[in-house]
């Protein structure tokens, strides 16, 4: 097994070990089935760049603070869906994928702000990615329950 798959896969199994409380919209939000696809993520090929799990330049979990935690569970989940997403055969719905999981992720960054952040005007901004993200998400998935077999 190739390093960027087991990159891959310690991040996701990493992932699912961090639980970390939502209340706002992305605990509301899923990822449509229909994005999700039938390749396993150790299939799934992989682009460079990828996070260090172990070794030098890793950060274990026990090193991060909880805002830093609460932000790699939103990253990773996000990024397992947007592959997932773009594993779709059609263009178009590939497209519609990513961007669900796209703003997922911006709407799990923005919790965290919510949660963790102290200054009003990034607070502000914060809330106003949710609201936005949300209603392009709700439109993404109207299109693909719509268009997407």
């Amino acid at each position: 097994m190739n390093i960027c798959v087991k990159s891959a896969v310690a991040a996701i199994s990493m992932s699912s070990m961090m639980v970390v409380p939502f209340g706002s919209a992305i605990a509301q939000s899923t990822f449509p089935e229909k994005c999700k696809s039938d390749t396993s993520m150790a299939e799934m090929p992989m682009m460079g760049g990828n996070m260090p799990m172990e070794g030098k330049g890793a950060h274990p979990t026990g090193d991060l603070n909880d805002h830093q935690k609460a932000s790699m569970e939103g990253m990773m989940s996000m990024h397992q869906n947007m592959m997932q997403g773009m594993m779709k055969q059609d263009a178009d719905t590939a497209f519609a994928c990513g961007m669900i999981a796209h703003h997922m992720g911006a709407i799990s960054m923005a919790e965290v702000e919510l949660q963790y952040g102290d200054n009003d005007e990034m607070k502000a901004t914060a809330q106003q990615i949710i609201d936005a993200q949300t209603k392009e998400i709700e439109e993404l998935t109207s299109w693909i329950e719509k268009e997407v077999k």
